[in-house]
């Protein structure tokens, strides 16, 4: 009974310290002489940013109204360079890799698109300098305007799309549009509309990374089907074929240099 007391007054001069002090804080919070000093012109001056948009004139709101869309299409950019790149490409297979060694989280995620940008990044490289000798700098010069420069900027990735874009792709999406791909767009991929041929390339991508993916995954298979029949034969059910065949992938796999030829297959199909 007195240990049940003694916590009793303990938990009772516990809870009455707690009071005191928000009291305390509450009084130093609102104390006329505390919300003088905060306000004082002696006190520093706390730092703010203040951002406004408007203008006086039309060519003031007009640029404003470019600078908002400018803004508006940056967030924008992660679809531009997953549509519009290799990127799509190079992460499905390098998925399709990581799956048919059956590891789950290794490699992880992060260093699978870490290297699918940098991959991306080689690749697309005469695209991305070819785009800034004709579009950027002349439009950072002042020489062409921002819709001049948008559509020099749209040339080479045109170019570079319609090498990898199969016409069947191509033509599906046109003929929505009630046209046909004609010789003079097969010669002048500029011509294409960007509306039609960025999902067509993208279609054309996704069904090369899943071929490059099937051919990945059938010597890992063979493995898997060799592996459980084994076990089967040797009466071993309740063992997981997993666990068994794993280590003979991750072998076969470092034996071939398979990360060499992946990176390689992946380049081999974009070398002009």
């Amino acid at each position: 009974m007195r240990v049940k007391n003694r916590a009793r007054r303990r938990w009772r001069l516990a809870g009455a310290a707690g009071v005191a002090l928000w009291m305390a804080v509450f009084i130093m919070c609102f104390h006329p002489s505390f919300v003088h000093a905060q306000t004082s012109p002696s006190a520093p001056a706390i730092p703010g940013v203040s951002v406004s948009v408007g203008g006086s004139g039309p060519t003031s709101v007009a640029n404003t109204v470019k600078i908002v869309l400018l803004l508006t299409a940056l967030t924008l950019a992660p679809a531009a360079l997953i549509l519009m790149t290799c990127f799509t490409r190079v992460i499905v297979v390098l998925s399709f890799v990581r799956n048919a060694l059956s590891l789950q989280t290794s490699p992880p995620n992060q260093v699978l698109v870490g290297l699918a940008l940098f991959i991306t990044l080689f690749v697309m490289q005469p695209t991305l300098q070819q785009a800034n000798t004709q579009a950027l700098q002349p439009y950072l010069r002042g020489q062409i305007s921002q819709t001049a420069a948008i559509e020099r900027a749209e040339a080479p990735f045109k170019v570079f799309m319609a090498k990898q874009t199969r016409a069947q792709d191509l033509e599906l999406f046109l003929a929505y549009r009630h046209e046909t791909l004609t010789a003079e767009m097969e010669r002048h991929p500029e011509a294409i509309a960007m509306s039609a041929l960025v999902p067509a390339f993208t279609l054309s991508e996704l069904q090369t990374a899943f071929q490059i993916g099937f051919m990945i995954y059938l010597p890992f298979l063979v493995i898997d089907l060799v592996v459980s029949t084994t076990l089967m034969s040797m009466g071993m059910m309740m063992l997981p074929p997993v666990m068994i065949s794993l280590p003979f992938k991750v072998l076969l796999f470092v034996m071939v240099n398979g990360w060499y030829l992946v990176v390689k297959s992946l380049l081999a199909g974009y070398a002009s």
